[in-house]
C-alpha cells in the first residue's frame, strides 16, 4: 500500500512549488537534489525549514518538491509556501492558527513592476540636463 501523500502549491514572484509530504525522517528534496546541494546560503535553508520548526513537527515528514521560475529567494519563499499549505492538508486544526499568525500561509503579493514607456526601466528615467 502506498504511503499517504499531502500536496501543496506555493507561489512567490515568479516561482512557483509542488510539495508532497510523506511520512519519514525530515529528508527535503528540491528537483531530486537535496536541499543542502540546492540551496547555497544557510538564510535560504533555514527558511525552507521554518513551517516545521513553528509547528514541532522537525524529522515527522520527508519532502518531495519540484519548484520552477524565478530566483532562489523566490524560490525559497514558494517552497515555505507549499509546505505550509501541506501541513494544513495533513492536520487543519492543530497547524492552521500558528501557520497563519507567522503569517506563512499568506501569499506574498509583491511582484516586480513592469516597464513603462519612455523610461528605462519601471521607474528609472533617463538622466535630465538643463543645457
Amino acid at each position: 500500500m502506498a504511503k499517504q501523500q499531502y500536496p501543496g502549491t506555493g507561489r512567490r514572484k515568479s516561482s512557483v512549488a509542488r510539495v508532497r509530504l510523506i511520512p519519514g525522517k525530515g529528508e527535503i528534496t528540491i528537483n531530486k537534489k537535496a536541499l543542502d546541494d540546492y540551496f547555497g546560503l544557510e538564510i535560504l535553508k533555514r527558511e525552507v525549514k521554518r513551517p516545521f520548526e513553528i509547528t514541532g513537527t522537525e524529522g515527522k515528514f520527508d519532502v518531495i518538491a519540484t519548484v520552477k521560475g524565478g530566483g532562489f529567494t523566490g524560490q525559497a519563499g514558494a517552497l515555505r509556501h507549499g509546505i505550509s499549505r501541506a501541513l494544513c492538508v495533513f492536520d487543519e486544526e492543530a497547524h492552521r492558527p500558528t501557520l497563519k499568525a507567522a503569517g506563512f500561509l499568506t501569499r506574498d503579493p509583491r511582484m516586480k513592476e513592469r516597464k513603462k514607456y519612455g523610461l528605462k526601466k519601471a521607474r528609472r528615467a533617463s538622466q535630465f540636463s538643463k543645457r
